[in-house]
C-alpha cells in the first residue's frame, strides 16, 4: 500500500512538471521541410476530455511545426468540448462514429497527398516528438514505438503476446509492427486502396486500428522505421476512463483481427518456406496461428468470426 501510494506521488510530480513544461514552451516551431503538407491528426471522445488540453497543447507547441492539427469528433460531441479544450492552432472537425479510425480516416480521405501524423488524446508528448519522426519521414511510416513481429515455424505470426513488445532501439523492416499510442507518421501514398473503407475496418478489425494500418500500408510494401529508444507511455490524470489497449492485448482482440486480416489478404511477408503468402486466396487460405496449421475450405463471414469490442473507445 506504502509503495503504491509512493508511486502515485511520484507520477503526480511528474505530471506536473510535465504540464509546467508545455506551459513554457515557445510557439515558434521551425518549417518541416517536407515536400507535402504535414498534418497531426486525433480524436477524443467526452471520457477523455479532461485531459485533453494538455494534449493539444503539447501538439501545437512542437519544435518543429505542423501545416494543420486537427480534432476529429462525434458531431454530438462537439458542443460538449470544455472550453480550455478549445486550443488556439487546433482545427475541430466532425466526421462518422469510426472510433479509433477517427483520428486517421477522415484525414486521409481530405487530404489523401499530406504527410499524416496520428496522436493519441492522452498522452504527455515532448516538444522534439514531432521534430524526431519527420527527420525519419524518408521510410514511409515512422514511429516512436513498435513492437516486433513474432513468426512461427513456417512463417506466420505467432500469438500477439508472444511478440517482442516495445523495441528499445531504432529498428526499420518488414516484421517492425508501429503502435499509434507512441504517434505514427504516415507519407503520401503509403497505403493499399482499401485503407479507408469502413465496411473492411469496422468488421475485420474494429478495435485494432494498429493492425489494420499495418496491414494496409505492407501491402504497398513499406518497411516501417522506429525512432528512438524504449519510448515512455505517460497517461494524464482523468484521461483513461475508457481504453482498449488492455482489451486488445488481454481480450484477445488483436489476434482475432490479425486472424481476421490474413483471412481477407494473407500475411503480407514472405514465409520461411512456401510461396508468398500474399498470393493465396481466401477461399483457400491455409494459415498458422499460436502454432497449430488450421485449413479452411471457404472463409466464414467475418461478423459472425469476430467478437467486436462494444465498448466505446478510442486506442
Amino acid at each position: 500500500m506504502i509503495a503504491r501510494a509512493l508511486r502515485q506521488w511520484k507520477r503526480s510530480r511528474r505530471l506536473s512538471r510535465y504540464e509546467a513544461e508545455i506551459g513554457g514552451r515557445p510557439a515558434d516551431g521551425q518549417p518541416h521541410g517536407l515536400r507535402a503538407p504535414l498534418i497531426v491528426s486525433l480524436t477524443s471522445y467526452p471520457a477523455r476530455f479532461r485531459a485533453l488540453h494538455l494534449v493539444l497543447r503539447s501538439l501545437v507547441t512542437q519544435s518543429v511545426r505542423a501545416d494543420r492539427v486537427i480534432l476529429w469528433l462525434d458531431a454530438e460531441d462537439e458542443t460538449r468540448l470544455p472550453p480550455e479544450a478549445v486550443v488556439p492552432g487546433v482545427e475541430v472537425r466532425s466526421c462518422p462514429n469510426w472510433r479509433s479510425y477517427k483520428k486517421i480516416v477522415p484525414t486521409l480521405l481530405e487530404w489523401p497527398d499530406a504527410y499524416i501524423v496520428t496522436a493519441d488524446d492522452d498522452l504527455y508528448y515532448d516538444r522534439d516528438w514531432l521534430m524526431k519522426l519527420v527527420s525519419r519521414a524518408d521510410a514511409g511510416v515512422v514511429c516512436h514505438r513498435a513492437h516486433r513481429i513474432a513468426l512461427d515455424n513456417v512463417g506466420y505470426p505467432r500469438p500477439y503476446g508472444e511478440w517482442q513488445r516495445n523495441i528499445t532501439a531504432p529498428d526499420q523492416g518488414e516484421l517492425v509492427f508501429p503502435t499509434g499510442v507512441g504517434g505514427v507518421l504516415y507519407a503520401p501514398g503509403v497505403f493499399h486502396d482499401d485503407v479507408c473503407r469502413s465496411d473492411l475496418f469496422q468488421t475485420l478489425a474494429p478495435s485494432a486500428d494498429d493492425v489494420w494500418l499495418y496491414w494496409m500500408h505492407r501491402l504497398r510494401g513499406s518497411r516501417p522505421a522506429k525512432v528512438g529508444g524504449r519510448f515512455r507511455i505517460t497517461e494524464w490524470h482523468g484521461s483513461q476512463a475508457a481504453n482498449l489497449r488492455s482489451g486488445n492485448l488481454e481480450g484477445g482482440g488483436n489476434d482475432r483481427a490479425i486472424q481476421a486480416m490474413i483471412a481477407r489478404y494473407g500475411f503480407p511477408i514472405v514465409p520461411t518456406v512456401g510461396r508468398p503468402a500474399w498470393s493465396m486466396h481466401a477461399d483457400r487460405l491455409q494459415f498458422v496461428l499460436a502454432g497449430k496449421r488450421k485449413s479452411h475450405a471457404a472463409v466464414p463471414d467475418e461478423r459472425q468470426a469476430l467478437a467486436v469490442d462494444p465498448v466505446k473507445g478510442v486506442e
